[in-house]
């Protein structure tokens, strides 16, 4: 069964009531003091988020060098089984409908991202060029937008995937729950798709 792996960014405008000023000094003060050591163990990821003026909305683009073949990570970003095991806070994968040549499915995602913000449903229409591209589209449920893709290119032994998300959730969210999301979540998925990928065996089709 294929699904797309996606990247976790569900929040809401509660979790902003739970933060006091302290603590968020405390996240920012941790967050520069990790900032060379995060950046030494992934000289080899790279993220970058951007949100507009609004900042209700964004976009975020990944890269990781991952060291098997393209086909391994293939096999991964399009199981549900190891959405569930990569991606923070989804709960639920299930594909709805497939195409007789399995180049397209219409997928529902269950988020959890945590206890204080409600969980999340939406409906993605995921089309698969094997074994370089998956574009996605979000076709109903609670978020208004969320487009994205993956791209893997082959690097000799390695496979240099990217991963890129348009997405606006359609509800007011502080931005700083936004950059928090992007900038934890989507190299956690990200580190989690290398080491899953590096462990398995890389023998061509």
């Amino acid at each position: 069964m294929r699904t797309l792996l996606l990247v976790s960014w569900i929040v809401a405008p509660l979790a902003a009531t739970a933060w006091t000023a302290t603590a968020l000094a405390a996240r920012a003060s941790s967050a520069a003091g990790s900032l060379a050591q995060e950046s030494a163990l992934n000289s080899d990821l790279k993220v970058t988020v951007a949100l507009d003026s609004a900042e209700q909305s964004g976009t975020a683009s990944a890269t990781v060098r991952i060291h098997a073949l393209p086909e391994v990570v293939w096999s991964l970003i399009t199981s549900c089984p190891e959405s569930l095991r990569m991606v923070p806070g989804l709960e639920a994968c299930d594909v709805l409908e497939s195409a007789p040549d399995q180049s397209w499915q219409r997928i529902r995602h269950i988020m959890n991202y945590s206890w204080y913000v409600p969980k999340v449903t939406y409906v993605i229409r995921a089309v698969y060029d094997r074994p370089s591209k998956v574009t996605i589209e979000r076709i109903a449920g609670d978020l208004r937008t969320l487009r994205g893709s993956w791209e893997l290119k082959s690097d000799g032994d390695y496979t240099i995937a990217q991963y890129m998300v348009d997405l606006a959730p359609g509800f007011w969210v502080p931005q700083w729950i936004v950059r928090s999301a992007l900038r934890e979540d989507l190299p956690k998925m990200l580190r989690a798709l290398r080491s899953r990928a590096e462990a398995a065996p890389n023998i061509k089709p």
